[in-house]
């Protein structure tokens, strides 16, 4: 008679619902930080929105409340769609697409342009070029389901 160990409540993530919920709580984090003096600089100087916005994350990131509330929403969206394998997948793919052509916008758009109403820089550009890449990476190469080994006792 085979016994299991695992007790009802534990939940059994693929490596993909848990890089989701990492790169998740990872925007979370960003967004929060986007408002947090020290950590963003010129806090008084931040915008709405739009490319006027004074303040950067880091010192490097132009941000304002649009830009931190859009982190706060894909990271929520992120650790959502951890809840399952094929919404994780999802979750990467589309907004590592979404990340390049944001990518192709920030090149495209003249910073100082009302078009930048995020607002981008050069600095969020090449950012942007390594989410999208790593999101669409990670949503190629993790795996969808969970393996359990399990062993025979004798």
């Amino acid at each position: 008679m085979s016994t299991s160990t695992r007790s009802p409540s534990t939940v059994r993530r693929s490596p993909v619902q848990l890089t989701s919920l990492v790169v998740g709580l990872m925007f979370v984090v960003v967004g929060i930080a986007g408002f947090v003096p020290g950590i963003t600089t010129d806090m008084g100087d931040m915008a709405g929105a739009g490319h006027t916005s004074g303040s950067h994350l880091l010192g490097v990131f132009q941000v304002s409340v649009l830009h931190n509330v859009l982190h706060l929403l894909l990271g929520v969206l992120g650790i959502l769609a951890g809840r399952a394998s094929g919404a994780a997948r999802a979750f990467l793919l589309v907004g590592g697409i979404a990340y390049a052509g944001l990518w192709i916008y920030g090149l495209l758009v003249d910073q100082t342009s009302s078009a930048n109403f995020v607002p981008l820089n050069t600095a969020d550009n090449w950012l942007h070029l390594v989410l999208a890449a790593g999101m669409i990476l990670l949503a190629l190469i993790m795996p969808r389901r969970t393996t359990v080994a399990t062993a025979e006792h004798a």
